[in-house]
């Protein structure tokens, strides 16, 4: 796989032949990767490092191509062979910064850092698990390195500090790839999940699933496709889908003239009917938030001074529709001091609706008597009341009592009278009994 292809690679056939040539020798046939590094513009210039894989100590190849623009002979130089690792060499990156950098990683767990000038590793940076895939950023400061469960990322640098370790995988992480603009990290799995990161926070942003194990990852240059290779052989593509662009709303024509001059000549004749536009019902605060369900806000608005005592009414009338809805105790609860007012549960017109909110206040802020004095004077007051209204109602006893005395009396007078007066009544003697 190819991290950079010069883009003259095309008009020099010599070059790919050279490469076939180093993949399929029989010297070189047990090669895991080929990288390209990036070289001056003016000739067509590349380093090559390929990875040894099948024997632990295949040394590390690395060769430099150059064509001449002016001459079309291709050739390869090799610059120098490492042999540091212990195990296989299993993964390698090349540096898009510097073409004689470039980092190895191996199964004896370390992730090497070489330069192509120096005869040994630059840097040697301990995995902790054998590493499945190596990356570095554009700016070349940042490592990634994936094996076992993790994907860590190492500041080169500060001489390979670890800046974060990711565990999101439940199986080993077998790939990672980095988009165009470096904003996401993504990681494949045998778990059978593509992770992608924020760059920025380094948390999990947007996860893929797949039906088995994931081996390869790879993203289009523009982000727009991805491309998973997985262990039953099959290669699945995704494209994302293409944002709908919001079609420009076109520009209201402006009336014409005639339209603004319309009628204004028009004088309207004596058997003209003129209809009236209906007037538009505006909704009180109160009503507002019956209709959103806010029951204490409304019972909030209908205690305010103003609607209270001069039109209790509506007050009375939003207590009864709570009331209705259920929702009349927890309208009441949760009140302070100041707005526990009792005054308006008195109000003799509305007693039937007034006596069920009395009993509520009483159960919610029996708790709290004997603890503000607002609240026990409020109490005492409507204690007076129900004390008035029972000596007035035991004065009204009375008072029927004493008509039915009276009436007892009249009625046994009448019929005594009635009895004494059974003989025939004479002319002109005859009187409406029932007016004594």
């Amino acid at each position: 796989m190819a991290a950079y292809k010069p883009v003259v690679v095309q008009a020099c056939p010599k070059l790919e032949l050279i490469m076939c040539l180093c993949v399929f020798n029989d010297l070189y046939h047990n090669l895991n990767k080929i990288d390209f590094s990036p070289g001056p513009p003016r000739i067509t210039r590349c380093t090559i490092h390929i990875y040894g894989r099948l024997l632990p100590r295949r040394p590390i190849k690395t060769f430099s191509l150059r064509t001449a623009s002016s001459a079309s002979s291709t050739y390869a130089t090799e610059i120098i062979s490492y042999s540091e690792h212990t195990d296989y060499v299993r993964c390698g990156c090349a540096s898009k910064v510097n073409a004689d950098v470039f980092i190895t990683g191996s199964y004896d767990h370390t992730v090497k850092l070489f330069d192509a000038r120096t005869k040994s590793s630059v840097m040697t940076i301990e995995h902790g698990h054998p590493v499945e895939s190596v990356l570095l950023f554009p700016s070349g400061g940042l490592l990634v390195s994936a094996g076992g469960r993790y994907v860590k990322v190492w500041d080169v640098l500060k001489g390979g500090q670890l800046l974060v370790s990711l565990k999101n995988h439940h199986k080993t992480v077998t790939c990672l790839c980095l988009n165009s603009s470096g904003q996401r990290l993504l990681s494949g799995s045998l778990d059978r999940h593509v992770k992608i990161y924020s760059t920025t926070s380094y948390k999990v942003v947007h996860s893929f699933n797949y039906a088995t194990s994931i081996l390869s990852l790879a993203l289009s240059p523009e982000d727009e496709t991805i491309v998973v290779g997985m262990t039953n052989g099959v290669l699945n593509v995704k494209h994302r889908k293409p944002e709908e662009k919001n079609e420009k709303s076109q520009k209201k024509r402006q009336p014409a003239y005639r339209t603004y001059v319309k009628g204004r000549t028009y004088m309207p004749k004596q058997e003209d009917f003129c209809v009236s536009k209906p007037v538009k019902r505006v909704l009180r605060k109160y009503d507002k938030l019956l209709r959103s369900f806010h029951s204490s806000k409304a019972l909030d608005a209908v205690l305010e001074p103003p609607i209270m005592l001069h039109t209790p009414e509506v007050t009375v009338a939003v207590m009864q529709e709570l009331h209705r809805r259920g929702t009349l105790r927890s309208a009441l609860a949760g009140r302070d001091e100041k707005q526990v007012n009792l005054l308006r549960v008195i109000e003799p017109r509305f007693t039937p609706v007034l006596v069920t909110v009395a009993d509520m206040i009483t159960d919610i802020y029996q708790p709290v008597v004997g603890q503000s004095a607002i609240v026990d004077k409020q109490f005492l007051k409507l204690q007076e009341a129900i004390g008035k209204e029972i000596d007035y109602q035991e004065e009204l006893l009375e008072v029927l009592g004493m008509m039915d005395t009276l009436f007892a009396t009249f009625t046994k007078k009448r019929d005594t009278y009635v009895l004494a007066n059974t003989g025939p009544i004479r002319n002109g003697d005859n009187k409406d009994i029932t007016q004594l």
